[in-house]
C-alpha cells in the first residue's frame, strides 16, 4: 500500500477537475446568454462563426461532464472522442475566421495550431493508458484553449461581448 506521501492529494487529483468543470459550465452559461441577447444580430455572423460557436458549446458541455464524471469509464471514452473531434473541427474552422488584421491570421490562430498538435497526443496517451500525461494535457487544453480563450471572446468589442453586454 502506498504511503500518504506517494498518493496524490485531493487538491491535485480531484479539485482541479471539479473547478475546471464549474468554470466550463459558467462559460457555457455566459455564451448561451450572449447568444440569446444577441438575437437581433444573428444574421451578421458568418456560417463559419456559427459552426465554431456551436462546436464550442458542445465542447464546453462535454468538458463539464468529463471533468465531473468517472474517468476511464465507457461514457468517458465516448465523450472523449466527441470532445476531441469537436476540438479539432473547431480549430480547423478558425482558419476560415479572420475578422481582424484586414482578414489575415492573428495570434489566436496559434492556439488553433496548438490544439491541432495537442489533441492527437492526448488521444494517443489515453489509448496507451498514459493517465498522468493524458490528464495534464486534458486540463491544459481545457484551461487554455477553452476557458482562457473563451474568456477573451467577451472583452475588446468582440461579438459575444457586444451581444452579452450590448
Amino acid at each position: 500500500m502506498a504511503t500518504t506521501a506517494e498518493r496524490p492529494s485531493f487538491l491535485t487529483r480531484i479539485l482541479p477537475d471539479r473547478l475546471i468543470g464549474w468554470l466550463a459550465l459558467a462559460l457555457l452559461a455566459a455564451v448561451l446568454a450572449a447568444i440569446v441577447r444577441g438575437q437581433p444580430h444573428w444574421a451578421d455572423a458568418r456560417p463559419t462563426v456559427w459552426a465554431h460557436l456551436l462546436l464550442m458549446l458542445l465542447v464546453l458541455g462535454v468538458t463539464t461532464a468529463q471533468m465531473w464524471g468517472v474517468k476511464g469509464a465507457r461514457t468517458h471514452r465516448i465523450l472523449g472522442w466527441i470532445w476531441a473531434i469537436a476540438m479539432v473541427a473547431s480549430a480547423l474552422i478558425t482558419f476560415d475566421i479572420r475578422l481582424t488584421r484586414g482578414g489575415g491570421f492573428s495570434v489566436i490562430h496559434l492556439l488553433s495550431i496548438w490544439v491541432l498538435i495537442q489533441v492527437p497526443i492526448m488521444v494517443s496517451q489515453a489509448r496507451r493508458h498514459a493517465v498522468a500525461g493524458h490528464r495534464r494535457r486534458a486540463r491544459g487544453l481545457s484551461i487554455f484553449a477553452l476557458l482562457v480563450a473563451g474568456f477573451f471572446t467577451f472583452p475588446f468589442h468582440r461579438m459575444l461581448g457586444m451581444w452579452l453586454f450590448g
